[in-house]
């Protein structure tokens, strides 16, 4: 248990991990890596779901699949450029493998099959990480970081299911606030101050 003990505290690392990326676009504070997985999880669990996959499977390949970020850090795609090719790749898979290494087997097995994962399943995941980044890129250019808009315009290239292209078409349309318009309750009279 004490492996695990240690697993969990090293995963709080995630919460205070920054996704590094919109720091470029002059972003101050830019969401965690754990607050980045927590939305693409769910994501790619509803990306699933519509395209005939495995949902569960899914939500746990993005769920874990930036876990090697707690200790390489989270480096953009402009840093990465100066980097071997293939480099970052590695060391996350070599980050990955002594994460797991005192988990136990059966824990390590599982994990092992989701960082090992292709076809459609690993698909739908890495669609899932980049539509939750164009979901932040929007609430962003929203707000006035209007440099982000470069996260969108990437994540419409890449992405191949005919579901992520559908909620792609509706981000680009719709504002980040229209989830709540409507959900005020005007019906109830004013409370009176005392």
């Amino acid at each position: 248990m004490k492996a695990i003990t240690d697993f969990i505290f090293e995963l709080g690392q995630l919460k205070r991990e920054s996704h590094s990326g919109y720091k470029l676009a002059g972003v101050k504070h830019p969401p965690s890596i754990a607050e980045h997985v927590f939305r693409a999880a769910q994501i790619g669990y509803f990306l699933a779901v519509h395209e005939g996959a495995n949902p569960e499977r899914v939500a746990c390949i993005v769920l874990f699949h930036d876990n090697a970020e707690s200790r390489l850090r989270d480096l953009h795609r402009v840093a990465t450029r100066y980097l071997p090719k293939e480099a970052k790749a590695k060391a996350e898979v070599r980050i990955e493998q002594e994460q797991i290494a005192d988990l136990g087997p059966a824990i390590e097995r599982r994990l092992f099959s989701y960082f090992n994962c292709e076809g459609k399943e690993r698909q739908l995941a890495k669609e899932a990480d980049e539509l939750e980044m164009a979901f932040t890129a929007k609430e962003l250019v929203e707000t006035g970081y209007s440099a982000a808009q470069d996260w969108i315009e990437n994540v419409k290239l890449i992405l191949e299911s005919e579901t992520a292209r559908a909620i792609m078409a509706e981000l680009e349309k719709a504002s980040f606030t229209d989830w709540w318009k409507g959900l005020k309750d005007l019906t109830k009279p004013l409370q009176k101050v005392s």
